[in-house]
């Protein structure tokens, strides 16, 4: 079986956490920010895990992760 290549966009963007669930940034905290609430740009500054639909195909994307 020949080996299987790592989307690196994907790579770039998702990281493994301990029990191999995949953790993600959140959207929107790039630009147009003064029409955001502080607690909104707040919430934002977390990270947070990929949803299950998704987090089987980003499995795949990442094989060695």
């Amino acid at each position: 079986m020949p080996k299987l290549k790592t989307n690196r966009a994907a790579a770039k963007r998702f990281k493994a956490t301990g029990s191999g669930k995949l953790k993600r940034a959140k959207a929107n905290k790039q630009h147009i920010l003064g029409t955001k609430s502080p607690q909104r740009k707040r919430g934002l500054r977390k990270s947070t895990l990929v949803d299950k639909p998704k987090d089987t195909q980003m499995k795949k994307m990442l094989p060695y992760i």
